[in-house]
């Protein structure tokens, strides 16, 4: 399923959720004028390897925020910042610029730990907001279980554009990670070469967090 946008507007104009997808495009656009070479050595750099995080965690704590602002290809870019700006406005809304972009921060904070601590060894470099991103969407669930998620589903190889609730589509998105993660973790899904259990780490975050960080509901969220 492919969301088109949901049907809750935010009262006020999303700064913060601009900002971050402003700071990610820009990175992007640097990577993608750096050269093989160049690039391969700064992802190096600024990825996150869970195997040096744990070996080396007072030189590369850094890592856990500069990854989430690295991604890894066009695709990558374009349907990471496309769900942030559908979901993450409402989300900002709800809890204020500031505490939102702390909440964005400390979502990617736990994606990040979640698939390292699950894959110490490993030395392949994680990035992408799609952690952080995964946090927006579960305190999505909570705050707002029955706006609509416009959709792209394919119903017998014909798309077709269906309103969904957001309880439904979020649900079905985070057991698709789940299952995804299992199987990576057992050796069938490992090649994809996606971070399936920071999606599911940064998602739980979002979900326990996100009434921390959220202010007084009003009869707009009602």
């Amino acid at each position: 399923m492919i969301p088109l946008y949901d049907t809750l507007r935010s009262r006020k104009i999303p700064i913060v959720n601009w900002f971050l997808i402003a700071l990610n495009v820009l990175v992007f656009l640097y990577e993608f004028q750096l050269g093989p070479s160049a690039l391969e050595s700064f992802i190096g750099r600024w990825g996150l390897v869970p195997a040096r995080l744990f070996a080396r965690p007072e030189t590369a704590w850094i890592t856990i925020f500069t990854s989430m602002f690295m991604q890894g290809g066009w695709f990558h870019i374009l349907s990471n910042m496309w769900v942030l700006f559908i979901f993450g406005d409402n989300i900002e809304d709800r809890m204020g610029g500031g505490r939102y972009l702390i909440f964005y921060l400390l979502s990617g904070v736990a994606a990040a730990l979640m698939q390292s601590y699950l894959l110490q060894a490993s030395n392949v470099p994680m990035i992408g907001a799609s952690g952080a991103i995964a946090g927006v969407l579960g305190a999505y669930l909570i705050s707002f279980p029955r706006a609509r998620v416009a959709s792209l589903v394919p119903i017998f190889f014909i798309f077709t554009i269906i309103e969904l609730p957001a309880a439904i589509f979020l649900l079905f998105w985070f057991v698709s990670q789940l299952f995804s993660g299992f199987l990576a973790l057992q050796g069938s899904g490992g090649g994809s070469g996606i971070a399936w259990w920071a999606h599911v780490g940064g998602f739980v975050f979002g979900m326990l967090a996100v009434n921390l960080f959220a202010r007084r509901r009003t009869s707009y969220y009602s």
